[in-house]
């Protein structure tokens, strides 16, 4: 029996070797010889797809797996392998052995499934129940929990991201670039002699478009024109990186009163504001979880933190616009309630004030913990209780792709106690794990799901919310697509119930991970097909299209500092009156903080060169064509769902964009 056997090398940097591969073929009736595959340092190039022939005394029956082995020749030389095809003779189709694994090390050895995605029950073979045990045994030992923090999700057992095996780290492309692009824009504000300038305050606003340079974007130059307007700042609070804060207000919440007669210039005419909130035009933001947040000291200088309460009217004619805003949650004789009627410069810095709150709360709350972690904990769960022949690994993975790279470098990086933001932002250093703890607390499963939070929310009629509309769609397509793969391998409620692995998997998550959630509401087993399609749905929601709301929009409203300040160096104003064009400078970061600001979200929200678009599936795990049909079908509703959203976005001056799949990484990688 002669079998001809096709090895594909990986594409990226590095991914060929120089050292001897050998292959083995394991099926029903026997083993192949242990074959050496030809020429060694000239097969196995970076994109190579080389074939061979592999001889057998015997026919094999069903091929069970293909065993792979890397020696050294001459140096030791890691090899990344795409995937394996073996033809069998007198069989019209070859069988594809997915690998997308690094083989590290002289004498490594890895055993291949055939790419049909099966549940342990489907498997009757001594030699594939073995295989499945063998393959979580070892990545239970590779893949630990650890508590990082008490009162937050576990993560991942790892001191640095050099700790990770090379499986899931940055492929060489990523890390070089990631390093790079940070080091490029300190880089460009070094040269202009600005982000040495430490506690140096700016003179004018106008100066912090001295570090508007080769850094900016279309957006944010409309930022830079347009941020003192009350329509713009209503605007950010539906579509901008934080647009999940927002909620209906059917009755004043009693720290914060403020009377008909403060507000009436800002209603129309005809109306009132008891009227406007029975009819449910009146919306409220409430930054209370900053409330007593301990401030970070920064070089020696305390810097500052509200909890501001901003109301806001949904004009029949001007849209969303705050009237009244209070920077304390205890109304005092000092807490003065600030109006659009106030002194210009009072009305802007209290403007100013809620969009830092705005800034604390998208950076740690709903980009770091409500996207990264969360997925962290479910990419965790997966490596260690979903074998790679199951069918949910195989949706799951190419969504968690790069995940714990980022994470590992975001916490020793950029929240750590010498962190970037401890260096930079007012809730850096201790303040960030306690604002962490409190969302934790109040963190609900039920909330992760778009439909859920806007109708919890009061907000599924608000005008002008694009963030909603998109997501809402975005929902429904991943709805159909994660149902349709389901449905593909369970057929009834009992088979999800039944699923030992899936149930351990589910196990892990709620009564590993989300330990120290109290109240996040996720049941420790799955009963029905139903259950898991709204798991998995989150899942993929939160890493593709959560994510990019969050993330990709930090540059666009970060980069013209005044907008969203990173820190505030003076105390919030007490006297209406007293607000200065010097106050406000005083207040606002000083020009090194800005430099670190504008430079940070640049590197973390700009578009990544190697992006893999949401739906793209360049790993080739699923090999079935029932399997590849749901996944072109979901291709296809992203199309056009693209073409839907570019439409709607025609013709309008503020475009919202952040939602265009073609535009949405398929995993959290940055």
């Amino acid at each position: 029996m002669e079998y001809k056997v096709t090895v594909a090398t990986g594409t990226s940097e590095y991914s060929g070797t120089n050292n001897y591969i050998f292959v083995t073929l394991v099926g029903e009736k026997g083993e192949s010889e242990r074959t050496m595959l030809d020429n060694p340092g000239l097969d196995f190039c970076r994109g190579a797809v080389d074939d061979y022939i592999v001889r057998c005394a015997a026919d094999l029956g069903r091929l069970i797996l293909v065993r792979l082995e890397k020696k050294k020749y001459w140096v030791e030389d890691n090899w990344f392998c795409n995937y394996v095809k073996v033809s069998v003779p007198g069989e019209i189709s070859s069988h594809t052995f997915p690998c997308y694994r690094w083989l590290v090390g002289d004498g490594v050895m890895v055993e291949l499934r055939e790419g049909t995605a099966k549940k342990l029950s489907e498997d009757s073979l001594p030699q594939e129940i073995a295989h499945r045990k063998a393959e979580l045994q070892e990545r239970q030992k590779t893949y630990r929990w650890l508590t990082w923090a008490p009162g937050i999700p576990k993560c991942i057992d790892c001191k640095t991201e050099a700790d990770l095996p090379q499986d899931v780290r940055f492929d060489n492309e990523k890390r070089s670039d990631f390093v790079r692009s940070l080091h490029i824009a300190l880089l460009e504000l070094s040269l202009k002699k600005l982000a040495i300038k430490f506690g140096k305050s700016w003179d004018d606003l106008d100066d912090f478009k001295r570090i508007f340079w080769k850094l900016r974007s279309p957006l944010a130059e409309y930022t830079m024109e347009h941020w003192r307007e009350d329509g713009f700042f209503g605007y950010q609070l539906l579509n901008g990186s934080n647009p999940r804060m927002i909620k209906r207000c059917r009755a004043l919440p009693s720290n914060f009163p403020v009377s008909g007669d403060m507000v009436q210039s800002s209603l129309i005419p005809t109306t009132t504001l008891k009227e406007e909130l029975k009819k449910g035009n009146i919306f409220l933001v409430d930054h209370a979880i900053v409330d007593g947040i301990p401030a970070n000291v920064i070089r020696d200088q305390k810097q500052h933190i509200a909890a501001p309460l901003c109301l806001l009217y949904e004009h029949p004619e001007k849209g969303l616009i705050p009237i009244a805003i209070q920077l304390e949650q205890k109304p005092d004789k000092d807490t003065p309630i600030f109006l659009p009627s106030d002194p210009p410069l009072a009305w802007l810095l209290a403007k100013i004030w809620v969009r830092h709150a705005e800034f604390q709360v998208f950076q740690v709350l709903s980009h770091l913990l409500r996207t990264h972690l969360v997925v962290e904990v479910i990419c965790v769960a997966t490596l260690r209780h979903l074998p790679a022949v199951h069918p949910i690994y195989k949706l799951l993975t190419p969504h968690l792709r790069f995940t714990l790279e980022i994470n590992i470098r975001g916490r020793t990086q950029l929240i750590s106690p010498d962190g970037i933001f401890k260096r930079v932002v007012s809730t850096g250093g201790e303040g960030l794990l306690i604002l962490a703890q409190r969302e934790y607390e109040v963190l609900t499963y039920r909330s992760l799901q778009p439909k859920l939070d806007f109708l919890d929310r009061g907000v599924t009629k608000l005008r002008g919310y694009f963030y909603r509309n998109h997501a809402m769609m975005l929902w429904d397509v991943i709805q159909n697509f994660v149902s349709g793969i389901v449905s593909l391998y369970y057929k009834s409620d009992r088979e999800v119930e039944k699923d030992a692995e899936l149930q351990a998997w589910i196990k892990d998550v709620a009564m590993e991970g989300f330990v120290d959630v109290p109240h996040f509401g996720l049941a420790s087993e799955l009963k029905s097909k139903d259950e898991l399609i709204t798991l998995l749905n989150v899942v993929i929601f939160t890493s593709t299209a959560q994510h990019a709301a969050t993330n990709n929009g930090q540059f666009d409203w970060c980069a013209w500092v005044p907008n969203t300040p990173c820190t505030m160096r003076q105390p919030p104003p007490r006297d209406k009156d007293a607000v200065t064009m010097g106050l406000i400078m005083d207040t606002l970061p000083d020009i090194s903080q800005s430099c670190v600001q504008m430079a940070i979200t640049w590197h973390l929200g700009r578009a990544q060169p190697d992006a893999i678009p949401m739906g793209q599936y360049v790993e080739q795990y699923f090999t079935e064509p029932a399997a590849l049909k749901v996944i072109d079908t979901f291709r296809k509703e992203l199309q056009v769902l693209e073409e839907h959203i570019m439409a709607q976005n025609e013709g309008l001056e503020l475009q919202y964009l952040y939602l265009c799949p073609s535009r949405i990484e398929n995993s959290i990688t940055i």
